[in-house]
């Protein structure tokens, strides 16, 4: 029987923690949010500043990257008019997030949970959830 390995609590601050560092250097505050390997909820952190409106964006693209396993930029890419996931994002009661800023959070080859960012254009989002990935 093989084990799931998960994002721990630990694991979450640690990749917080290095997302709001890059957050703070490009000057963009930002909601930062990590999912473990079922796509609930470990950690999440508003930076002061950062929109409100965004918190439940961060949350739900990191349920999006894990929930697909895709980033979600990837999934934008896939989900444009005549593409395979076109309407996607009204699936799963609204949860779905198609713009950048979920990536998945890897040990070795195994999906371990996913960070979501919010805040920022979607560069930027991209930028700092890929800077928390590095830190896991």
């Amino acid at each position: 029987m093989e084990v799931l390995m998960t994002c721990s609590l630990e694991d979450a601050r640690r990749v917080i923690a290095a997302a709001e560092t890059e957050a703070l250097t490009i000057g963009q505050p930002m909601n930062i949010a990590v999912v473990d390997a079922g796509g609930h909820l470990v950690a999440h952190a508003r930076m002061d500043g950062a929109r409100i409106g965004a918190i439940d964006i961060a949350i739900n693209k990191a349920f999006t990257a894990r929930a697909f396993d895709m980033s979600t930029a990837d999934l934008a890419e896939h989900s444009q008019p005549g593409g395979p996931f076109f309407g996607i994002h009204s699936s799963n009661n609204g949860r779905v997030i198609i713009f950048a800023g979920g990536v998945l959070l890897r040990r070795g080859e195994q999906i371990v949970g996913a960070i979501g960012i919010s805040g920022g254009s979607g560069e930027q989002d991209e930028r700092v959830a890929q800077t928390g990935v590095q830190a896991l």
